[in-house]
């Protein structure tokens, strides 16, 4: 894979496959299992902190009102939840 190119779910799951030695299905149900696990935690109101990778978080995002670019009629936003990553000071200084 060359630089620029992004990765996908298969090509992680057979990075890892090769990486531990295990089967491409095992380390399939491992990677769901992580991100799964991820997601659920982040649900229920707590971050995830991986040290030296980064930390997944949840931030909201006030209420607002916006205008459809289309008809330049007013429309209001509702308040949500937002998923965020902070990369950790390992991983920044792995890509610099």
């Amino acid at each position: 894979m060359k630089r620029g190119d992004a990765m996908n779910k298969q090509d992680l799951i057979a990075k890892v496959a090769s990486e531990v030695g295990v089967a491409r299905s095992d380390a399939g149900r491992l990677i769901e299992c992580a991100l799964e696990t991820i997601s659920e935690t982040l649900k229920s109101g707590e971050d995830v902190r991986l040290v030296g990778f980064g930390t997944f978080s949840v931030t909201r995002r006030k209420a607002s009102t916006g205008r459809n670019p289309r008809t330049g009629q007013v429309m209001n936003i509702a308040e949500s939840s937002l998923p965020k990553f902070r990369a950790g000071k390992a991983l920044k200084e792995t890509v610099n």
